[in-house]
């Protein structure tokens, strides 16, 4: 049985925005519960070059929104960076998550050849629709929710592995 590019990237994205949305709740109610400004924790990193937790959230959804447009051959729609509250953040991962189910798979499988050219201050990144989606779109989705998720526990919210992998 193979695994389509489709199956590898929209329901993988789905669950990482589902579960990264538990880790926001978890942070509000941390917040409220123990009296935390919440700007304090939005604002929290983990060392000072690093981008704040709000930024790792807006990241994550901006991978899988521009990954999965981009895996379509299409231009991702814009969206500003505006969140200040964890609602707000929550209600991203939302928009993000409503944006990925317009997406049928017939739009992304057989996209693996399919060139993908991004345009970064860096200079210009070449991809196969496959090498983006497993060695851009992946490792950046997990790393800046993995961070957020870190930020937060450093922070002293109780969070478990399973708000991060979610439960089978």
């Amino acid at each position: 049985m193979t695994l389509s590019m489709y199956q590898a990237s929209v329901p993988v994205f789905l669950r990482a925005l589902d579960n990264l949305g538990n880790v926001l709740a978890a942070g509000a109610t941390h917040a409220e519960a123990r009296k935390i400004d919440p700007l304090v924790l939005l604002g929290s990193r983990l060392y000072p070059d690093m981008f704040p937790f709000s930024r790792q959230v807006q990241i994550a959804c901006d991978m899988v929104k521009g990954g999965a447009a981009r895996l379509a051959g299409i231009d991702p729609p814009p969206k500003a960076d505006t969140e200040k509250t964890f609602a707000e953040l929550i209600e991203r991962t939302e928009w993000t998550s409503s944006f990925l189910r317009g997406f049928e798979a017939a739009q992304i499988d057989g996209g693996e050849d399919r060139p993908i050219v991004m345009k970064t201050p860096f200079g210009e990144l070449n991809f196969t629709g496959q090498s983006y989606l497993t060695g851009f779109v992946l490792p950046n989705l997990y790393f800046h929710s993995a961070t957020a998720y870190n930020i937060l526990r450093h922070s002293g919210v109780e969070l478990s592995k399973s708000h991060f992998i979610g439960k089978p």
